[in-house]
């Protein structure tokens, strides 16, 4: 029997054990805390961006000279962006030639960011007064930057956004969805029911398991080296991202699926044997639909594991400059992780926070997936 003071001793190590863990689980909460209000905080003005309202004279010296449409003193505050617009409007709207009409204009990035009191903003002093002057005049007003969502890459911050780099990472996962998923979960059934117990397989499973752990950058250049070099798949397309992508969640779809099969009791198989059912008659009527919830847990989780990745799409070219969506799986595309990466890269104050905004939305999608994972596994889930 424990002498006294040994149990307080045990009770004393109990009660520090348990402190730290409430103190580990502080720190993390803390940190997260942290993290998100930064994000959030810096994300939240790429939400909003600068309107100027101008005068734009619709004149044929518009068709060759757009900078000529409005006067002078407002063309160092509004966006080129806007100004390259002019000529398809009125080529669109030719009852506008000969006239003077008042527009909102985009504003460019650095009124934007002295609006918005950033240091950095770049604007020269000279132009200071009047945009205060504008702004007192409710000639300058902050509208919701759609063009953020509707918009791809652009070397002009103000008209940056995210929608090519959505789409191509939609076309990315799409494809890697349609080879990592059926090939993982086919490989984890034979390898888990039919394959026999050897050499040959102990093998497999030994390099499955070292694959799941090797660095995401590796498969970058087995991308590069397979897909690209050899088989002539376009650089930086969907494509070559998506099949590189596919060949690093492999190992985890194989691993997970295997688990979820084990989690089946190897009672429900002797009884369908019992019955007279073959092998593959009781892995797909009776072992598969149970192991399905940690079947598609598992895929979902490495689904969203790819889609948070960047080095492996750097080696393949998707760090490409696209301005415009991609409409095809062999067209030049990014994604969010590598469009969030060139922005972090850029000079420009605007560029942060956009930076910050592409982070959060990476973020929202990443925490979707897993959540949607988390609520199909309790949906689906089968206790014995």
């Amino acid at each position: 029997m424990s002498s006294p003071s040994n149990l307080k001793r045990r009770y004393r190590a109990d009660k520090r054990f348990k402190l730290y863990g409430i103190a580990a689980i502080a720190f993390s909460l803390c940190f997260l805390t942290f993290f998100f209000v930064d994000i959030i905080g810096k994300a939240i003005p790429a939400f909003e961006q600068a309107y100027i309202q101008v005068p734009v004279t619709y004149n044929e010296a518009l068709k060759s000279n757009y900078n000529k449409a409005i006067p002078k003193a407002y063309r160092r505050l509004v966006s080129k962006a806007f100004l390259r617009t002019l000529p398809q409007k009125l080529e669109a709207h030719p009852e506008l030639l000969g006239t003077t009409q008042p527009e909102w204009a985009l504003a460019n990035h650095r009124v934007d960011q002295f609006l918005k009191q950033h240091e950095g903003h770049g604007l020269k002093k000279k132009y200071r007064s009047k945009v205060e002057q504008l702004y007192q005049e409710d000639k300058i007003e902050f509208r919701f930057n759609a063009n953020f969502f509707s918009r791809g890459d652009s070397k002009m911050a103000e008209n940056a956004g995210v929608l090519a780099a959505v789409m191509g990472s939609v076309l990315v996962l799409l494809i890697t969805i349609l080879v990592a998923v059926p090939i993982g979960v086919m490989t984890a059934i034979y390898l888990e029911e039919f394959a026999p117990d050897n050499k040959f397989t102990q093998a497999i499973e030994v390099n499955i398991n070292n694959l799941a752990a090797i660095p995401s950058i590796l498969y970058g250049l087995l991308g590069l080296a397979i897909f690209i070099n050899v088989m002539g798949v376009p650089r930086s397309s969907a494509l070559a991202g998506g099949l590189t992508l596919a060949l690093m969640t492999l190992p985890v779809i194989i691993i997970s699926t295997r688990a979820a099969l084990r989690s089946v009791p190897q009672s429900i198989r002797d009884a369908a044997y019992g019955l007279g059912a073959s092998n593959l008659q009781v892995v797909m009527h009776h072992v598969l639909p149970l192991a399905f919830p940690g079947i598609l847990t598992g895929s979902i989780i490495g689904l969203a594991q790819a889609m948070g990745e960047t080095a492996p799409l750097l080696i393949v070219g998707m760090m490409a400059y696209i301005p415009e969506a991609p409409s095809s799986i062999l067209n030049a595309a990014t994604v969010l992780p590598a469009q969030v990466y060139t922005w972090s890269s850029e000079s420009m104050r605007a560029f942060e926070e956009r930076t910050a905004a592409g982070i959060l939305v990476l973020l929202v999608v990443l925490l979707s997936l897993n959540a949607l994972a988390v609520y199909l596994r309790k949906r689906f889930e089968v206790r014995w």
